[in-house]
């Protein structure tokens, strides 16, 4: 069997048993394919060698580490498959030896002034719309996805991809189906966020019982990530926030927050739906230079004249 067939074969039995998503299959049959061209038909494509020299060469054109990162975990998956599948007998990943260093980037996290100044924008444009016009209702849907970002730390394709089932007000609950199709529970209590999201449900309920899905737009079709990263784009330009906001931020800044109110690290992992311990520690580097500002400029001792 050539590389090319066998990498069909491993996409569909990611497509069928794994229950990968469209993005996560796209990603791996974009750096498969990348590794499949570099191979050159070459059926030792799978020693320690040819391997290590396919991972020199991704250094060498200058991909971002993350990039790196990301095509060498779909590799490594790859021959996983194949060692599993007795197609290879060794994989050659038990004998490469990596040590890629991702440089480390704090997350970047909302203000509580830009938060406070986005939300008292949308509250001024209900007041501007008649609530018989769609204006009204798409200022409403949009305020419920924001409430549901920073109330949760929802992933924006965890919050795009709701559905309405798992919306539950008696419970006071939602139901998010996160990376790899794992569930989590959310409660919900923040009489913002409940009330936005039941004005909002009540308002498209023709809308979102055709859809299925919570978040709609005019035509009645999912609302896209993108339709809500160009929404906050708009919002932050009309309100004059100079800051430049994605939809990640939210979480980012979720997260941050329940760490500043001294909630552990472990809960906040559940909430978030991190797999592992390590991705949510790095929020405690936030609040460490928060510490650090305040010992600095705002210690008390600092504050007391010895003069006399």
């Amino acid at each position: 069997m050539k590389l090319d067939e066998m990498i069909k074969k491993y996409l569909l039995k990611c497509e069928l048993q794994n229950n990968l998503d469209f993005k996560t299959l796209k990603a791996y049959r974009i750096d498969l394919e990348q590794f499949a061209k570099f191979m050159d038909n070459n059926d030792d494509f799978f020693t320690k060698d040819n391997v290590n020299e396919y991972i020199y060469s991704l250094t060498s054109k200058k991909y971002a580490i993350k990039t790196i990162k990301r095509k060498i975990a779909s590799l490594k998956a790859f021959f996983s498959y194949l060692n599993h599948e007795d197609i290879i007998e060794l994989n050659p990943f038990y004998k490469i030896k990596l040590r890629i260093k991702e440089p480390f980037i704090l997350p970047k996290i909302i203000p509580v002034k830009e938060l406070k100044a986005l939300f008292d924008y949308i509250s001024h444009e209900l007041d501007e719309y008649d609530n018989k016009s769609y204006r009204y209702k798409e200022v409403i849907r949009d305020r419920a996805m924001l409430e549901l970002l920073i109330g949760t730390g929802i992933r924006i394709s965890e919050a795009c991809t709701l559905k309405k089932e798992n919306v539950m007000y008696s419970s006071n609950i939602i139901k998010i189906y996160g990376k790899g199709a794992k569930e989590r529970i959310i409660p919900i209590y923040c009489s913002s966020l409940l009330e936005s999201l039941e004005i909002y449900e009540n308002i498209f309920a023709e809308e979102i019982k055709k859809s299925q899905y919570f978040f709609v737009n005019k035509r009645k079709n999912r609302l896209s990530s993108q339709s809500v990263r160009n929404m906050i784009k708009k919002y932050c330009k009309l309100a004059k926030i100079d800051l430049h906001i994605t939809p990640h931020m939210f979480r980012h800044t979720f997260a941050t927050m329940l760490l500043d109110k001294d909630v552990d690290t472990r809960y906040i992992q559940m909430l978030l739906g991190h797999s592992n311990i390590i991705t949510t520690q790095i929020y405690t580097h936030v609040t460490s230079n928060k510490k650090n500002e305040i010992m600095k400029y705002k210690n008390p001792r600092s504050q007391i004249n010895n003069k006399g």
